[in-house]
């Protein structure tokens, strides 16, 4: 899958995954939409981002945890 609006680079934010270059990680817009903000809070919060920046974002998230061995929690 390629992603438009999903940047790597080493020598921005030690080459965590961003958002179209800014320095707004995948990460950090990802745990925004975990804590229940809104598309519109979020933007609000990253006047940068746009709302296709935020589906991209959890679309490329979702595909970093695809098909991979998630460690069990608890019994």
């Amino acid at each position: 899958m390629t992603y438009e609006r999903i940047t790597v680079d080493a020598e921005q934010m030690g080459g965590v995954p961003c958002i179209r270059g800014l320095r707004i990680p995948v990460a950090t817009v990802v745990g925004m939409v975990a804590d229940g903000m809104t598309f519109t809070q979020i933007v609000v919060a990253y006047p940068d981002l746009e709302e296709a920046d935020i589906h991209e974002a959890l679309r490329f998230a979702a595909e970093a945890v695809r098909e991979r061995e998630i460690p069990r929690t608890g019994t």
